[in-house]
């Protein structure tokens, strides 16, 4: 289970208990205490936090701030009904659930939600730019950073053209993530 799914699952049951859909951080990082106490933190205040800053490429709509140090469970998620983002307009949908690779129906926790972001590397190589996909075996190049992009996109559409993508993981909607790589000349501070 990934943190945030457990950050949501154990807020969710500290506030069922208490009967209550507000809770402080602190109540969930010693509920967690096989959790790294700064990333359980980090994704309560900012990761999952709707009105926080978007500081995060990727972040889930499960708490709002309330006051200092208050989060509460938006309505959504106070069930185990789960609820995410994967449209590419930002709204919100219910998630579709895919099964992991080798999987059985029914087996309890084989399930995962689609990817609705595919990140690119880009990096210079003498007269060119190439660009290479982390989750889906695509790869591409161009002379300008434009027609890397433009290439990578066209890339995608045909690797994924005709594809099941519930078996690869893949939302219908895709963003697509850049990262652009520049070499740091000898003795230059990062």
């Amino acid at each position: 289970m990934s943190i945030h799914d457990e950050v949501l699952e154990t807020a969710r049951r500290l506030c069922r208990e208490r009967k209550a859909w507000k809770f402080r951080p602190d109540e969930v990082v010693r509920a967690l205490p096989h959790l790294n106490p700064r990333s359980v933190r980090t994704h309560i205040v900012s990761r999952c936090c709707v009105n926080a800053p978007k500081n995060h490429p990727h972040k889930w709509d499960y708490f709002t701030r309330v006051a200092r140090g208050v989060y509460e469970i938006l309505a959504g998620y106070r069930t185990s009904e789960r609820r995410t983002s994967n449209r590419v307009d930002g709204g919100v949908g219910f998630a579709r659930y895919a099964l992991r690779p080798g999987a059985q129906d029914g087996v309890a926790g084989t399930i995962f939600s689609l990817r609705s972001t595919v990140h690119a590397a880009v990096f210079r190589d003498r007269d060119w730019y190439a660009a290479e996909c982390l989750e889906i075996a695509v790869v591409t190049q161009g002379r300008t950073l434009d027609e890397v992009v433009s290439n990578l996109r066209e890339a995608i559409g045909l690797h994924l053209e005709g594809e099941n993508r519930d078996a690869l993981g893949v939302a219908k909607h895709l963003r697509l993530s850049v990262s652009y790589e520049l070499p740091l000349e000898d003795g230059a501070a990062p």
